[in-house]
């Protein structure tokens, strides 16, 4: 174990104190280090060079010390990198979609960063390409794709690009014939683009100033974005707005929401003139989704406190909730996820008790039968498709030790051809490995699944170090997936865990309900319940897990480093949602007024304020010892801000007793996704993983075990 003296070498950045005070609810809070928020950070997302360079010698100075903390783990770090490098298929593919006379494909070319989106007649043949990730990249020090959407004639691609982080998209359009973008340049929008049946129109969102999807537009090729027509105006700050086309392609939907009740319109993709058709009133609560069939639509809800969802049906010429019956009726701790609808058939993807399954119903006879595995925990996804009238189902599946697999699915005659099986070029193979499930006991008694992967011949005596990931917000479970960058710390003996908490969905979503707002700190109990059950079963020791999430995820592990750190040897906290209070009574923020559902409004709820302040993890930093901490931001992020964990970075360093070191990595030319190219992404996880070795101390360059 490194010792605190070579821990603590290097002399960490002292943050200036500019104390500001605010008052809420009879409550009066001092705010150190609010200073780091940049006034003009609206800015600073679409130009980062105007940052203010008191708040900029400050980050680099961090960026600097955390360099040299790290430092003796450089070696390894390029170890990590060539590894996980040596994992990857670097010429991969995806398996062609068709769509009409083409079929529709993304690939990567050997040492390329960026995708290249690509497409053959239906059957084969010789490869069109109409964008280059690549040599787009090029030109800008970052860049990150967003959508690409070619037009119903196949003459021109849509397509999307940010080009600094912070997630502004600009849309342009290449013709597929010459290869070159049109004078059509659309700026600050979401990225998508659902195109019209005349192929020389398409319907996008743009983002207002505190970076909300709020409106949308109608584009016609050919004409300057002031021209653009708006054709829906979102007037609740709280609600995102985003659209996608129907399933059978006959509608673009505007669906917009936050995370407790939705709408939905429909956009007659015929008639792009035609103004949008309601589909259902927002009602406080009800939540719904849906796609078209005819004359008829299949919508997914959780009204009539179905809290695990169903799917009615309802006539398209009237579809308001009167006239919703019943297909699939609401069924107690079967999570539907999501559905798609096809000409005659019906998918469902559901989970009961942590684990997925597709369920297929044929809409002739209504006959169903299901898609499971028998692993004891795995993940399966739908991929979906251009085309309508098909009884083919593209699917994957994969589990925390078996890479990949791509299948296509027969609906009527049940074939299933597998094609794609995810390559692992430097070798690997699933009997070396073991995955399997256990079950924590929570405070409160409820039974949190925890699943597993070590390699078979790891010793299970409590000597194992281990990496413990958790999200637990928004109602967004967890998969028990694989991936090949995991490896690097499993072959160093590591047992890698993912703590299913209340707050995701992953049992149904009253796990989700369990963990939101007032419930919030089931989150942590949860969290700190699965480290103290994998201590208990020997698959690890206090002082030897090391904590790990994003965003927040982020938020979960500053909450446990506060409430149960004793239990840690390291925290790796990533874009870290750490200062929640400041943020969730700062409306002018992107995320804030959409956030109040699931956190809580603290300026008009004097419930909500309590609740959050109890737990925030800026606030409740104590004077205690805390384990080693790494958090990382990025500084063009729009949903967790740059000043986040600089200011949590920041209160810890001047308040903990012991313990520690605390390190702040700021990407200064990314945001909330870190680095975009494929192999540059890797770097920043290196460091990850490398923090997690060193923290245990197994940082050396000595390769697997």
């Amino acid at each position: 174990m490194n010792d605190t003296k070579n821990r603590n070498s290097a002399q960490a950045p002292v943050a200036d104190k500019r104390p500001q005070s605010f008052t809420l609810h009879g409550t009066t809070l001092t705010d150190d280090y609010a200073w780091l928020k940049a006034e003009n950070w609206q800015e600073v997302l679409h130009d980062p060079t105007v940052l203010p360079a008191d708040i900029r010698t400050y980050l680099d100075a961090e960026n600097v010390y955390t360099e040299s903390v790290l430092g003796g783990t450089s070696g390894l770090q390029r170890r990590l990198v060539g590894e996980m490098r040596g994992r990857i298929k670097e010429d991969d593919s995806s398996v062609p979609s068709k769509d009409g006379p083409f079929a529709y494909f993304r690939k990567y070319r050997e040492g390329g960063q960026h995708a290249i989106f690509v497409r053959t007649p239906r059957d084969g043949g010789t490869e069109e390409t109409i964008l280059d990730g690549d040599a787009l990249a090029k030109a800008t020090q970052y860049f990150n794709f967003g959508d690409a959407s070619h037009s119903w004639d196949h003459k021109l691609e849509a397509w999307s690009a940010d080009t600094r982080g912070s997630e502004y998209f600009t849309i342009r359009v290449r013709d597929w014939a010459t290869g070159n973008d049109s004078s059509d340049i659309l700026e600050q929008t979401d990225g998508g683009v659902v195109w019209c049946k005349d192929s020389r129109s398409f319907f996008y969102v743009k983002l207002d100033d505190n970076h909300r999807p709020m409106q949308v537009f109608l584009h016609r090729i050919g004409t300057p974005q002031t021209d653009d027509k708006l054709v829906y105006e979102e007037k609740d700050s709280g609600w995102f707005t985003h659209i996608h086309e129907s399933a059978s392609g006959r509608f673009g939907v505007i669906a917009g929401g936050d995370h407790e009740t939705s709408e939905q319109w429909l956009l007659d993709l015929t008639d792009p003139d035609a103004p949008p058709r309601l589909v259902a009133a927002r009602e406080d609560g009800v939540q719904y989704s849906l796609a078209d069939r005819g004359d008829e639509l299949f919508i997914l809800t959780n009204a009539d406190d179905a809290i695990d969802f169903k799917i009615v049906t309802a006539p398209l010429t009237s579809p308001s909730r009167d006239n919703w019956r019943d297909l699939i009726p609401y069924r107690p701790g079967v999570y539907l996820i999501d559905f798609e609808l096809y000409s005659r058939h019906l998918v469902r993807l559901e989970r009961a008790n942590a684990l997925p399954s597709i369920v297929i119903r044929d809409l002739t006879d209504g006959s169903e039968h299901s898609i499971a595995f028998d692993e004891a925990a795995y993940s399966l996804d739908t991929h979906g498709g251009y085309e309508f009238d098909t009884t083919n189902l593209r699917f994957s599946y994969s589990s925390m030790t078996t890479p990949s697999e791509v299948y296509d699915y027969n609906m009527v005659s049940r074939e299933r051809v597998l094609r794609k099986r995810q390559d692992v070029p430097s070798g690997h193979n699933p009997a070396d490995y073991v995955t399997t499930r256990i079950m924590a006991t929570a405070p409160d008694g409820a039974q949190v699944p925890v699943s597993l992967m070590h390699r078979k011949d790891t010793k299970l005596d409590g000597s194992a170090p281990l990496l413990l990931y958790g999200y637990g917000s928004y109602g967004h479970a967890i998969p028990a997936s694989f991936s090949t960058n995991r490896l690097s710390l499993v072959d160093r003996g590591f047992v890698y865990a993912i703590a299913h908490v209340r707050g995701g969905s992953d049992k149904g979503w009253g796990w989700y309900l369990d963990g939101k707002r007032e419930k919030k700190p089931n989150t942590f109990d949860d969290f700190a319940a699965s480290a103290r059950a994998l201590i208990e079963a020997k698959y690890t020791s206090a002082k030897r897990i090391v904590g790990h999430g994003g965003s927040a995820g982020g938020m979960l592990m500053g909450a446990v480093a506060n409430r149960a750190g004793d239990l840690f040897a390291g925290i790796v906290a990533e874009v870290p949602f750490v200062d929640v209070l400041n943020t969730m009574r700062d409306e002018t923020l992107p995320l804030t007024p959409p956030e109040w559902p699931e956190w809580g409004n603290p300026v008009t709820d004097e419930a909500a304020f309590r609740s959050i302040l109890s737990y925030s993890p800026y606030e409740n930093v104590a004077a205690k010892d805390y384990p080693a901490i790494l958090a990382m931001g990025g500084l063009t992020d729009p949903r967790v801000t740059y000043w986040e964990p600089a200011k949590w970075v920041a209160r810890l360093r001047a308040v903990m007793r012991g313990g520690g070191p605390v390190l702040l990595r700021t990407n200064m030319g990314a945001g909330h996704g870190g680095a975009s190219g494929r192999f540059d992404r890797l770097d920043e996880v290196a460091v990850v993983y490398a923090f997690a070795l060193w923290a245990v101390g197994l940082a050396t360059d000595a390769g697997p075990a």
